[in-house]
């Protein structure tokens, strides 16, 4: 049995659409929101979460980085999808019959020039995928949605533009989620994600990378977010390439303890060949 795997969405979906990718065989379980993936892997009702994590116009998903550390949770691997935004329509809808066009907010500030060169009217959809069902059950020439073309597929829609986004480099990073961690190498470059919490000490955030930069380890992402409502507080998120096996990785690890009061791996996964 191939299993399943869950996403955050309606069916046509961006993160459908990486769960299509990664995981070809894998029968697909949306869910509304991102708590709802988890809490599906963690009971064990799925056996992977697809969580979508950062977005290379938009930036970072909000609450899925403070999400990740208290999940119970492992990234696995991690997929990279190419965001192309479609304009649907009902059948046999001419563009310049279109008023308004659907869509979540962040897909919306990544297709802003094409929104403002046809005039339409922006209106927000909790779910990209949504927005387009919602277009098909209006049959309604004057709305339209902009989501991807699967969604277009799948409710039956006219696709009258393609490739609409700003930036045509338009990439979301996802990350695979499981109950369990797999360390194990697998193909050639590994990644390694972690949350750390520097001590309340002067220079601690300095001296705790000290190790990475000595020992050669790149550091690909570092963020910060704050802990519990607390401004004193800061845990940080950080992605690096390597394995905690390998010695240079093992030594910059070992160095960061010596400056943080919490460090938790969050995964060991190999790198997607769509990251370079």
């Amino acid at each position: 049995m191939a299993g399943r795997i869950a996403f955050q969405g309606e069916p046509g979906a961006y993160s459908h659409q990486a769960c299509r990718q990664a995981r070809p065989e894998m029968e697909v379980v949306p869910c509304p929101t991102f708590e709802d993936v988890v809490e599906l892997t963690r009971r064990g009702e799925v056996d992977l979460g697809m969580l979508a994590v950062e977005n290379s116009t938009y930036g970072r998903v909000a609450d899925v980085h403070t999400l990740l550390p208290n999940s119970g949770l492992h990234i696995v691997d991690e997929a990279f999808v190419r965001v192309r935004i479609a304009l649907l329509a009902v059948k046999g809808t001419r563009i310049d019959e279109i008023r308004r066009v659907r869509c979540m907010s962040i897909l919306h500030g990544q297709c802003r020039s094409f929104i403002r060169s046809h005039g339409f009217a922006a209106m927000n959809a909790h779910d990209n995928a949504a927005g387009a069902r919602q277009v098909a059950e209006l049959g309604d020439p004057a709305e339209a949605a902009l989501a991807s073309a699967l969604a277009g597929e799948i409710y039956g829609l006219d696709m009258l533009a393609d490739g609409i986004e700003d930036q045509k480099n338009n990439t979301t990073r996802f990350l695979v989620m499981s109950r369990a961690p797999d360390h194990t190498r697998r193909g050639g470059r590994m990644m390694t994600s972690f949350t750390f919490r520097v001590r309340n000490i002067p220079a601690a955030l300095y001296k705790a990378l000290g190790g990475f930069a000595t020992n050669g380890v790149n550091m690909t992402k570092l963020e910060s977010y704050m802990v519990g409502g607390s401004f004193t507080a800061t845990e940080f998120f950080a992605d690096i390439e390597g394995h905690p096996e390998d010695g240079n990785v093992a030594r910059a690890l070992d160095e960061l303890s010596f400056f943080t009061s919490h460090m938790h791996i969050l995964g060991v996964y190999p790198v997607d060949p769509s990251r370079d």
